[in-house]
């Protein structure tokens, strides 16, 4: 296993991750004191508030940005792109999500926004480098 495709296992991972911070006040809490409703678990997520909200939301965008970034790692590997540069874009990105996620939840907007931005850069150089 290359280190690019472990950076997709991880990828994988973030939501599950975003959604167990959210989800994690709630856990071993009765369902009429707020705690985690499994029988309805969306309708539970969308009531949530503060930095349990902004977790979730970070869950949906982790989902949004996986398509571009297993294609992209999918897509320079099969060109066989010299790997170092596959890996180093692909850990660069788990990196830069990571960091967005910390700043999702710190409820730093203008930060989140440009590690975003960042990461989605990640994403683009490994379309490119199928093009060199």
């Amino acid at each position: 296993m290359t280190l690019a495709t472990a950076c997709v296992l991880i990828a994988c991972l973030l939501p599950i991750v975003c959604a167990g911070i959210a989800k994690s006040p709630g856990f071993g809490k009765p369902r009429r004191d707020g705690g985690f409703d499994n029988r309805n678990p969306r309708a539970w997520m969308a009531g949530l508030e503060g930095w349990q909200a902004r977790a979730n939301a970070a869950q949906q965008n982790s989902f949004e940005a996986l398509p571009i970034f297993i294609a992209g790692v999918l897509l320079a590997q099969q060109a066989d792109v010299r790997q170092g540069l596959v890996d180093g874009l692909a850990c660069a990105f788990i990196v830069l999500r990571a960091g967005y996620i910390a700043a999702y939840l710190r409820d730093t907007a203008s930060l989140r926004s440009l590690l975003w931005a960042a990461a989605m850069v990640c994403c683009v150089g490994l379309f490119v480098c199928t093009a060199l």
